[in-house]
């Protein structure tokens, strides 16, 4: 299944379960802070607006990041579907299997993931 000779068929197939595990998550915990962005979850009677305000504005930023993380499994789905995945974006070279199993959204080898 994957052109990469250093994955598995069975390695491949239980990283594409977990990206795909992590994105529907990701979509579920974004549901769920839609809520909370269109204000429908705070309480309207809130006196401390400044408060109200600061945690829309935390909900917003967590809301960034996980779209972010979304953004990067569903491209890591993409390697998988195109054969490109399992190859470091800067060098080219093979990731660890380890690696994959334990970030399977990374796009970067361990010498240039810093």
């Amino acid at each position: 299944m994957s052109e990469d000779p250093q994955l598995s068929d069975q390695a491949v197939e239980s990283i594409r379960s977990q990206l795909e595990h992590g994105a529907a998550h990701l979509h579920d915990q974004l549901t769920e802070l839609g809520r909370d962005d269109k204000g429908l979850d705070f309480d309207e009677g809130f006196a401390d607006t400044a408060h109200a305000t600061a945690e829309q504005d935390e909900n917003q930023s967590l809301a960034t990041q996980l779209r972010d993380q979304l953004d990067d499994v569903q491209a890591a789905l993409g390697r998988l579907d195109d054969g490109t995945y399992g190859h470091c974006a800067v060098c080219g070279q093979p990731i660890s299997e380890a690696r994959l199993e334990a970030l399977p959204a990374t796009r970067f080898c361990i010498e240039h993931a810093g």
